[in-house]
């Protein structure tokens, strides 16, 4: 059953100055003097992909792509899928929806005229759309992304919407739109969803267990997601002075990461986001819109 389950493969394209847990150490201003470290890293990613022979879906700072619009047309002429990360990775729920849809309108249209095609997928900023930021939702719709993820299923002291659906679904905004999502993967205990979707956690857990926890979730016939970042294949970036729950999370076991994402290549398959959307329903790619299947809404 695993090995017939095609699961959504995507990278948050963004340095590793960028990263909300290291905020403390680099303010925005500062970006454009960081050593800028994103390009190689994903070109390592995608010789990796090439490797394997797995497409995946790359979520890009639209920041990042008006500095490397080459980059962003490998990307593409690999046969991989673009899609939004929003401009500066500011946190939505920190944002007014005013300077959100400016911001999203801006990225979107930095990555369409690079790519020259739709973009249509959205990921926020250290996944910021909570009960708090749902307004998002709606501009994202008015905007023209016809899926989304964003949502973490969990409780977290930076995102999550506790509750909501697991799995890919309709969601309706609260103005009546429909959008495709693809929450975050987790394991289910009682009482509480372990993000188990990648990135900080993949590097946390031993891999024995993410293969496990991911495993589960295709045994029940079910798509997981996997995210990671190109910074976490750099274990020779610049260490920050921040602190040391901070350090912990940014810097833990960016040695052993490409070795481990190279194993996750060959123990599950993969292919882009759109891709399992369709294949699960919720996703019309061929008339980009949403298919005509049940709606499953947040609550």
């Amino acid at each position: 059953m695993t090995q017939r389950i095609q699961n959504a493969l995507t990278i948050d394209v963004e340095d590793y100055f960028q990263v909300a847990a290291l905020a403390e150490a680099v303010d925005y201003d500062d970006w454009a003097s960081m050593e800028y470290r994103v390009e190689a890293n994903t070109d390592r990613i995608l010789s990796l992909f090439d490797e394997a022979g797995v497409k995946g879906t790359f979520f890009t700072l639209g920041w990042v792509a008006e500095r490397s619009p080459e980059m962003v047309k490998r990307i593409a002429a690999a046969g991989h899928e673009v899609a939004s990360h929003g401009y500066s990775h500011q946190l939505i729920y920190n944002q007014t929806p005013d300077v959100f849809r400016e911001e999203t309108i801006r990225s979107k249209k930095i990555l369409e005229d690079i790519v020259q095609a739709p973009v249509t997928g959205y990921r926020a900023a250290s996944y910021s759309i909570t009960n708090e930021s749902r307004w998002a939702l709606d501009i994202l719709a008015e905007q023209g992304f016809t899926w989304d993820s964003s949502i973490f299923p969990v409780h977290h002291d930076r995102y999550g919407m506790p509750g909501t659906p697991r799995w890919p679904h309709r969601l309706t905004t609260d103005k009546g739109y429909e959008l495709a999502e693809f929450p975050l993967s987790t394991l289910k205990f009682p009482g509480y969803n372990l993000p188990i979707a990648g990135g900080g956690y993949f590097r946390l857990f031993p891999y024995w267990f993410s293969r496990m926890g991911l495993g589960s979730i295709n045994r029940q016939g079910k798509p997981f997601v996997f995210y990671l970042h190109p910074w976490e294949v750099d274990p020779e970036q610049p260490r920050l002075d921040v602190k040391w729950f901070s350090r912990f999370r940014h810097y833990n076991n960016l040695d052993v990461c490409e070795q481990r994402l190279a194993t996750l290549l060959s123990d599950f398959r993969f292919t882009t986001m759109s891709k399992v959307l369709e294949n699960e329903g919720v996703l019309d790619r061929s008339l980009n819109t949403l298919g005509s299947d049940s709606v499953a809404g947040i609550a």
